[in-house]
């Protein structure tokens, strides 16, 4: 007999509050997210910043 699955926990980052939430809490408008990890959610703004820093790079390069 196979176990049911349970559901992994999505993390978001508030942008507004700057608190983690577990499930989404917040108007989509002011999280960041999914995440798979507490951890990951709490580096959302840094992961941002990176995620940007690749795009102007990538665009740069193809201008």
């Amino acid at each position: 007999m196979t176990q049911p699955e349970v559901p992994m926990a999505e993390w978001w980052y508030n942008n507004k509050t700057g608190v983690v939430e577990e499930g989404p809490q917040s108007l989509g408008s002011d999280r960041d997210g999914p995440y798979a990890t507490k951890e990951e959610a709490g580096r959302a703004p840094q992961i941002a910043a990176e995620r940007a820093r690749k795009w102007a790079a990538d665009d740069a390069q193809d201008n």
